[in-house]
């Protein structure tokens, strides 16, 4: 059989090249807050339809015993734990560390953020996961209360090495006017923006059959095309910021090139 283009054929050994090129990395993206009603499932769910919407696959866990709104969303990829008991948190640790390049998402309930973070540092979860290719990332969700940049400093000291994206619902939480100058109280985190929606197209959004990834390749025909519109311009920079992060790391994973 003919060498290829560079000169090796098929039986030659992989150059150093490829010899060095690390194998995909796999994400667990923990969206979380110490309080409720902050839009954690929201971005939970905006991240699945990202990789959905990019053909790409991922394993979800809905840490809600009781307003498991996340799982039901996206039945057969997410699931609901419980993360009270062991076994529920050796199901969902032990799937984490799968390192199979699938993007692990976790809703974690806010009755849940005190235990499952004492668990990973109990466990040693952050080091077990990097020695598989797994990396971990932490989407802090803030809001207006004095006790979320105390409780997201605990967070950064508890886990310094573990990248945290202090995210936003200006529809969920909204800061009003002093956004900047409450924002500036947490630590100095990368930030992840979701803007705050119009009422009526913000309704739009709570049917449990409408897929987000679906939507922007073939909006409902039922749809107002003024809801449409404002969906899109409204899934659109956060989409953009989900990709600019990929390609952020995606960068900082090749510097085998360099």
């Amino acid at each position: 059989m003919l060498p290829g283009r560079d000169g090796r054929g098929p039986g030659d050994p992989p150059d150093d090249a490829e010899e060095a090129r690390p194998p995909p990395r796999s994400y667990v993206f923990i969206c979380c807050a110490p309080h409720g009603r902050v839009g954690v499932s929201t971005t939970a769910r905006l991240l699945s339809d990202y990789f959905l919407a990019s053909r790409r696959g991922f394993v979800g866990f809905d840490a809600d015993p009781h307003e498991p709104d996340y799982a039901q969303r996206f039945s057969g990829r997410a699931r609901n734990v419980d993360l009270n008991s062991t076994q529920g948190q050796i199901d969902v640790i032990d799937r984490l560390l799968v390192p199979d390049g699938e993007a692990k998402i976790i809703d974690l309930w806010s009755r849940s953020y005190d235990r499952f973070f004492t668990l990973i540092q109990d466990i040693g979860f952050v080091e077990e996961a990097r020695s598989q290719n797994v990396e971990p990332v932490i989407l802090f969700h803030a809001d207006p209360s004095q006790a979320s940049p105390s409780a997201a400093y605990q967070l950064a000291q508890a886990l310094p090495t573990v990248e945290t994206l202090l995210t936003y619902n200006e529809g969920a939480a909204p800061f009003g006017p002093q956004l900047q100058d409450k924002l500036a109280l947490y630590p100095p985190h990368r930030r992840l923006k979701i803007g705050a929606l119009d009422a009526l197209v913000g309704r739009a959004l709570q049917p449990l059959d409408l897929s987000l990834s679906y939507f922007l390749l073939d909006p409902p025909s039922e749809m107002s095309l003024v809801v449409r519109a404002g969906l899109k311009a409204w899934l659109t920079p956060i989409f953009a910021q989900f990709r600019a992060f990929e390609m952020r790391r995606a960068l900082e994973d090749a510097s085998w090139l360099i």
